[in-house]
């Protein structure tokens, strides 16, 4: 996985103050924050380049400060416990926990949480996922700093904030059928070499029912074979590899 946040640290430095042409659907006209306090963001975030680089980012904006980041799942549920900030920035992979995980273990002790993930790909399952456990918004690390600045400011204000090129993701997939937890569950063990009677035994299924299974993960995907099954899944956020 690469770290590498070149829009983060270079748009900081360049003076992003105000918002350029709009990264997001619909027009915005800015959020009201409450008089005399800045808007506290906090981060929670594994690598400390995505940290520093979306501290940079904040460091000379008018109306919006950071609070301590957390460099973990567990630290960062305690962290937001403890400062209950306006905004929350989350990033997706987390070393102790997926941040989903992270999500559904703030919102469902604070429902009112506005939280925006924070991704290094637009996989249109995750995406679904996040959403549906209550994310205000999705955006992709390398995102530039004023689309960042943007999505702070509208999640803050009460709106929901997906990239144009994100809905668009969900969009091209919104009519396909989703795969089952069983589904899941034999295509993992695909992508970990196993043979369908193998698959079988450790799911303790007969091997028919697993060419059956597997002929409908290969007709949802719309994948030729089972290694192009798994390639799809990984691509779209069925499978992490």
């Amino acid at each position: 996985m690469s770290f590498s946040q070149p829009s983060l640290i270079t748009g900081a430095s360049s003076g992003m103050g105000a918002v350029h042409a709009s990264c997001f659907p619909g027009r915005f006209h800015g959020a009201s924050a409450p008089d005399n306090s800045a808007v506290r963001i906090l981060s929670i975030a594994a690598h400390p380049v995505l940290r520093e680089g979306i501290g940079a980012i904040i460091a000379d904006q008018e109306g919006i400060s950071q609070i301590p980041a957390a460099a973990a799942g567990r630290e960062g549920i305690e962290a937001y416990r403890a400062a209950r900030p306006d905004v929350t920035l989350l990033d997706l992979h987390l070393p102790d926990m997926s941040g989903i995980e992270v999500l559904i273990g703030i919102r469902s002790e604070f429902p009112d949480a506005r939280i925006i993930i924070l991704a290094t790909s637009q996989k249109d399952v995750e995406i679904r996922r996040a959403l549906q456990a209550g994310a205000y918004g999705y955006l992709l690390k390398n995102a530039p700093a004023h689309c960042i600045l943007e999505a702070i400011r509208r999640v803050h204000s009460g709106s929901k904030c997906i990239p144009r090129e994100i809905a668009a993701e969900l969009v091209e997939y919104l009519s396909e059928d989703n795969l089952s937890e069983r589904e899941i569950e034999v295509l993992s063990r695909v992508a970990n070499g196993d043979r369908n009677r193998e698959i079988g035994k450790k799911l303790f299924i007969a091997e028919e029912t697993v060419k059956v299974h597997l002929k409908h993960i290969m007709s949802k995907l719309g994948a030729e074979d089972r290694t192009h099954a798994v390639t799809i899944a990984v691509r779209r956020g069925f499978l992490s590899l």
